[in-house]
């Protein structure tokens, strides 16, 4: 049930003297759109007459067919605490429909919208919570960034150690202001780097917010003379940043994952669950892993999710089983990183779980040595594979899975690999600055 009407979005943009609204979308790339309108054109934008050049939005339509029309979501409405507080600026986040009103085919977020109902019709609602993380960098005389850590901190440390406190805390109260409820934020482990955790949501709702948080962190940031980023690995020799992805199903009310008599409190619903995630865990990091450079996080010995298998006590498999119990059970995908599309990587994890409930899929036994320490024999003898090594290998999975390929559709698939393909390939004959370090003189 929506949370506000076209009347009541008309009401409080005149009551809290909004000038300017913001109709925002997200390609498929994961990067966040918008048109700006006055509030004289309000109420033709809530009546999805708003229309704009889709020819013009990468992965999105061809020049003949280039008409596309916004319809916002009343439900995201929201004013931008850091603008004018006179002629207010507000936002609205859209889906995108064709000149007849149909959905259209790469819209990310009636992609999620899909994998929703089907886990509707199966009788589920699914549950998300994130715990995303970023680097703080100095900037330069221009305001461009640099790759000077805004800090020398590590985990969990407190001012003065760590230089970003009074910028979280603007972010966290400025989020607060937006409706986010947040659940706690400290200083990560590398220089620089932050988390900050806000409350579970419905699917859509999260992946929402998920968008919504890197506008505003960034925002934020850039008014204390910093920049934020959420790209995976911006420095060599340090731990990444993830975007860790807790998830759990409902059924009328209650938590279908958890088991009191389960040895790991998880019901046969969780197991099957995880197990679906793990078959197609190769295919779906191609989305939940999207960038050449999210493969430089995940490596052995950064706290970064590897090898595809569970546990319950430990953190170095693909998911745990985190200590909850009732309503709290969930299960935690370590491996997505932040720059991931979250309507994607969220549909597609959602997929591939129902499909594990559907087919029965048991998981292996669960691994509760660290798998960073076992050796090659040893994790080929547990049947423990690792995720593709870099975004060809992930790409590849993808295109012959044919679950994970349906979640995106032909449309937006064929535009999906075909963008990704060319990034990895003009990074695979880009010559670096270490390659040049190792060779030129040597050969």
């Amino acid at each position: 049930m929506s949370k506000y009407s076209k009347k009541d979005i008309l009401r409080m943009v005149e009551d809290e003297d909004v000038e300017f609204i913001r109709l925002q979308f997200t390609d498929i790339f994961g990067s966040f759109k918008n048109m700006a309108i006055t509030k004289a054109q309000l109420t033709a934008a809530l009546d999805g007459e708003i229309v704009f050049d889709g020819s013009s939005i990468d992965g999105f339509a061809r020049i003949e067919e280039s008409d596309m029309y916004l319809k916002p979501d009343p439900d995201t409405f929201v004013i931008f605490p850091w603008r004018p507080q006179v002629g207010k600026v507000a936002r609205l986040i859209c889906d995108i429909c064709r000149a007849d009103g149909t959905p259209f085919e790469a819209d990310c977020r009636n992609l999620l919208k899909n994998a929703m109902a089907q886990a509707r019709k199966a009788g589920f609602e699914v549950s998300i919570g994130t715990e995303l993380e970023f680097f703080l960098f100095e900037t330069d005389e221009q305001g461009q960034p640099t790759t000077n850590p805004s800090d020398k901190a590590g985990y969990f440390d407190i001012a003065p150690l760590d230089g970003g406190e009074n910028a979280r805390r603007d972010m966290v109260l400025t989020l607060e202001e937006m409706g986010f409820l947040i659940t706690g934020s400290h200083h990560e482990q590398a220089p620089g780097q932050h988390e900050i955790d806000f409350t579970h949501s419905p699917a859509l709702e999260t992946a929402d917010n998920i968008q919504t948080f890197k506008m505003a962190v960034k925002t934020v940031a850039k008014r204390h003379g910093m920049h934020a980023t959420f790209m995976p690995k911006p420095t060599a020799g340090i731990t990444g940043s993830g975007m860790h992805i807790n998830i759990s199903l409902e059924k009328k009310g209650k938590n279908v994952f958890f088991d009191p008599k389960d040895e790991n409190r998880l019901s046969k619903e969780g197991y099957y669950f995880m197990g679906g995630i793990m078959k197609h865990a190769c295919a779906i990091s191609a989305l939940t892993n999207p960038l050449v450079n999210s493969y430089k996080r995940l490596v052995p010995g950064f706290d970064a999710a590897v090898y595809v298998a569970w546990s319950k006590v430990n953190r170095s498999p693909l998911i745990r089983v985190p200590v909850s119990k009732g309503q709290n059970t969930r299960i935690e995908l370590r491996f997505p990183d932040p720059s991931a599309n979250p309507y994607l990587a969220i549909a597609a994890i959602i997929t591939a779980g129902l499909a594990g409930i559907k087919g029965k899929i048991n998981p292996p036994d669960r691994i509760d040595t660290n798998i960073f320490a076992m050796t090659p024999a040893q994790r080929a003898e547990a049947g423990i594979r690792s995720l593709p090594q870099n975004l060809g290998q992930a790409l590849e999975c993808l295109e012959n899975d044919e679950l994970i390929m349906n979640v995106l559709g032909e449309y937006a698939a064929a535009r999906y690999l075909m963008a990704k393909k060319e990034e990895f390939r003009q990074y695979s004959e880009f010559v670096s600055e270490w390659e040049l370090t190792s060779y030129l003189g040597k050969y």
